[in-house]
């Protein structure tokens, strides 16, 4: 392993410890992608082969049928503890919201339900810097409100290894493990631990998913890389962004923010 994926490996097992030793009742969610694949993985790491904790995936039911598959079959390998929640009809979300980001919402309000039923202090979201620029702002550690809700222009101060945790009953923590990872070295990581993923990553007919959401608003991007070598290889030179293929990030540019301040993840 390289210098660089060492040290981000490192730093990411350091804060799932932390985040297990310092925060009651905490889960990490799965949404079946690379990102969140290798923090599974890392969490496999960080407490030597068994995860103390349950894995929560927030099903809107639209899917590919290649992630259902994905999950279903990993669940019983990894043996890990699945809680499944569902998410509100659009008919409940936000109407002023534009189409793709209303039906991305979705996630919030079912995120929102899970953490209410399972009064959950922690939970863990595989989101990076480097993303998006609204997720540029965040904390490794990052508290949010009693609704759920992320005050982007109060959050605390974040030092390496020094963070808060004495936060109101009310509050909630959001931990972010990947927060300083790359698309690039999440597919270095993935080819060096041998990670598996979801097939969709790999180019078909000169097509292939850079970033996996619901199959109604996320498209295919081009191109030619049918393995992990050769996405490699593509990141290295490509000028395109990584979420060019989610029809939420076409909308308006303010759109994102609000859902992130709302409790999307």
């Amino acid at each position: 392993m390289n210098p660089n994926l060492r040290k981000l490996e490192n730093e990411s097992i350091y804060i799932l410890r932390q985040a297990f030793k310092s925060i009651p009742n905490i889960a990490m969610l799965w949404s079946l992608g690379k990102d969140s694949n290798v923090m599974v993985w890392l969490a496999f790491k960080a407490f030597l082969g068994k995860i103390p904790f349950p894995l929560v995936h927030v099903d809107t039911g639209k899917k590919f049928k290649q992630m259902y598959s994905f999950r279903d079959k990993f669940v019983k390998k990894w043996k890990v503890n699945l809680i499944k929640g569902t998410c509100p009809p659009l008919s409940k979300i936000d109407p002023s919201l534009p189409p793709a980001a209303r039906s991305a919402a979705r996630k919030t309000s079912g995120l929102k339900n899970i953490l209410k039923k399972n009064k959950f202090k922690g939970i863990i979201a595989g989101i990076r810097r480097d993303e998006q620029g609204t997720r540029a702002k965040e904390r490794i550690f990052s508290p949010r409100d009693e609704h759920g809700n992320w005050d982007t222009k109060n959050q605390p101060p974040e030092f390496w290894d020094q963070s808060n945790f004495n936060y109101p009953e009310s509050v909630h923590i959001r931990i972010h493990p990947l927060l300083g990872w790359t698309e690039l070295d999440i597919w270095q990581y993935i080819k060096n631990e041998n990670i598996p993923v979801v097939d969709l990553y790999f180019s078909k007919n000169g097509k292939r998913y850079r970033s996996l959401g619901d199959k109604d608003i996320t498209f295919p991007v081009e191109s030619s890389a049918k393995t992990v070598d050769e996405i490699i290889k593509e990141l290295q030179v490509s000028k395109i962004s990584e979420r060019s293929g989610r029809a939420m990030d076409h909308e308006d540019e303010n759109v994102f923010e609000r859902l992130r301040s709302s409790g999307y993840m």
